[in-house]
């Protein structure tokens, strides 16, 4: 799908806020070129509905986005009124809709509920915390410095093609043991199911292909690795259970954390408090995180959520199995209510990127130490980056549920290879 001309990242909205434009009964759409260069203007016209205002994530395919941070945390906790099982709003939607692929069921943690999503849950939990913190920064500092020497010399690189979105590659490769082989088809086919594009269905096949073979193999050979820990774990997961934790634990960890590492380097690279970071200064690569996951999260729409029961919810009457997902954005962009506490836009706990609640992103802490190290690695060594473009020339890809750029170009000093 042909990327989008971008916006520099979004800043929390100055207070008192301006009022937003008057609402229209027309859902708007959210996986247009319009939606992909100005998200933060959408959610802006999107507050004229109230907590919760109406989209379309296809043609034909509507939402309530939930925009409100209360009201977010309210569905995301609210595990009595709101069900994650899809099935019955899955039937009124077309078959080849090119969102399926990212909301159809499948047997996993993210689309089900009570003793079946705890069953779930603890083998991708249990599974991942035998990834051990030290290990995992090893290995991502060895991937970034190979990444690195590739293109150090050339004095210039895309940081998405050339670094954001191999070194995450590189090391669930390694923990799932996948074969090199398979590394490409792996990125294509997450990249593809996310963006929700004509061919999601068919990049998700693929990247289902891909499994299961792995499974496969496993099941034959165990080695010592994640996709063996999956088919080892009590919960005694089927071949097809296997396969679909795997292809979500993947999907949830590469895609996203490539944005994070991208989105968080142009932050780096474009706010004027970060001048001096990449020479050393104070701002560090967690803070630049941490306000990425704020201002631009890398999943800025999903949690997607049904009600078991036709329901009043922050003002709105909701129909059972209606299609609810949670803008993490639009939310964040709110400052925490008064309950929060002392959490302050900046606190690490209180953004809602990684969702909440019973379906919180288990692969959190993974996610921010790959992250983290990726940013280190690269800023200690290449001090004197800068974009070759304006950041409002740069393009991000259409979809409604991520914010990702599609490329990073920059020029630096060329380092000779030792």
């Amino acid at each position: 799908m042909t990327p989008t001309p971008a916006t520099p990242p979004p800043t929390p909205p100055a207070s008192p806020a301006s009022p937003p434009p008057p609402a229209t009964d027309a859902p708007l759409a959210l996986y247009g070129p319009d939606f992909a260069a100005d998200p933060a203007g959408h959610y802006r016209r999107l507050r004229a509905h109230g907590p919760l205002a109406p989209v379309e994530l296809a043609p034909g395919i509507g939402a309530l986005l939930v925009i409100d941070y209360q009201a977010a945390l309210d569905l995301l906790r609210d595990t009595h009124t709101f069900s994650k099982d899809p099935r019955a709003w899955q039937a009124t939607v077309p078959p080849d809709s090119p969102v399926l692929p990212m909301l159809a069921y499948r047997p996993t943690a993210l689309f089900s509920d009570g003793d079946t999503h705890a069953r779930y849950r603890a083998a991708i939990n249990d599974s991942l915390s035998l990834i051990e913190p030290h290990v995992l920064q090893a290995q991502v500092a060895r991937a970034a410095q190979r990444l690195i020497r590739d293109f150090a010399a050339a004095g210039r690189a895309d940081l998405v093609a050339q670094y954001a979105r191999q070194l995450p590659l590189h090391v669930f490769n390694t923990w799932f043991g996948v074969p090199d082989e398979d590394s490409d088809r792996l990125v294509r086919g997450i990249a593809g199911m996310i963006n929700s594009a004509k061919d999601a269905a068919a990049a998700y096949a693929d990247l289902v292909a891909v499994v299961t073979r792995l499974v496969a193999d496993r099941r034959a050979r165990p080695r010592h690795d994640l996709t063996s820990w999956f088919l080892a774990h009590p919960a005694a997961l089927d071949n097809d259970e296997t396969i679909r934790q795997i292809t979500l634990t993947m999907s949830a960890g590469h895609e996203p954390t490539t944005n994070l590492i991208a989105n968080a380097l142009l932050h780096m690279l474009t706010d004027p408090r970060y001048a001096g970071s990449l020479y050393g200064g104070a701002m560090t690569a967690h803070e630049a995180i941490n306000e990425v996951l704020w201002q631009d999260p890398p999943v800025a729409n999903y949690s997607a959520h049904y009600p078991r029961y036709d329901t009043d919810f922050h003002g709105r009457r909701l129909r059972a199995g209606q299609l609810l997902l949670v803008s993490y954005a639009a939310a964040n962009s709110q400052s925490p209510p008064p309950a929060g506490g002392s959490l302050g836009r900046s606190g690490d706990n209180a953004h809602l990127a990684w969702a909440a609640g019973p379906h919180g992103c288990p692969a959190r802490q993974p996610a921010l130490l790959i992250a983290i190290t990726a940013i280190e690695q690269l800023t200690s060594q290449l001090c004197d980056m800068e974009l070759t473009t304006d950041a409002g020339d740069l393009l991000w890809r259409p979809g409604p549920f991520h914010r990702a750029l599609a490329h990073l170009p920059v020029r630096f000093t060329a380092l000779t290879p030792s």
